[in-house]
């Protein structure tokens, strides 16, 4: 099977055009090498895929007819990701919680203090 169509019947795509572009980007790798999208995907290869900032891991254990629910997937695929990929993207998603967007105003006085702060402590 083509690892675009593996791709997406594992749910790791939404749409199979997505797993494509991924490929032509070079975020799928297939046994450590860039993949193209119409590469074929065998059982006990290892696929490497960076979406939303996390790099997954996978082991293909078999190959599916055609896309698979939810509740399927784990029978087709092994998740290998290291936790730390998840550890990261969380601290990732808090320190974007922490800073407000540009242009939403002037800087409260909670701001300004900690500006005021911030450039005490570098002097």
């Amino acid at each position: 099977m083509r690892i675009d169509k593996y791709l997406w019947c594992v749910r790791y795509y939404k749409t199979r055009s997505l797993a494509t572009i991924a490929c032509k980007k070079g975020q799928v790798r297939v046994n450590e090498e860039i993949v193209k999208p119409s590469r074929e995907v065998y059982p006990l290869d290892i696929i490497q895929l960076r979406k939303n900032q996390i790099n997954y891991r996978l082991k293909v254990n078999d190959i599916p007819e055609s896309r698979v629910g939810a509740k399927l997937v784990d029978i087709y695929r092994t998740d290998t990701t290291p936790k730390e990929e998840f550890e990261a993207q969380e601290l990732l998603k808090y320190s974007k919680d922490y800073y407000r967007k540009k242009g939403t105003g002037r800087p409260t006085k909670k701001d300004r203090r900690d500006i005021d702060d911030f450039t005490d402590e570098n002097e």
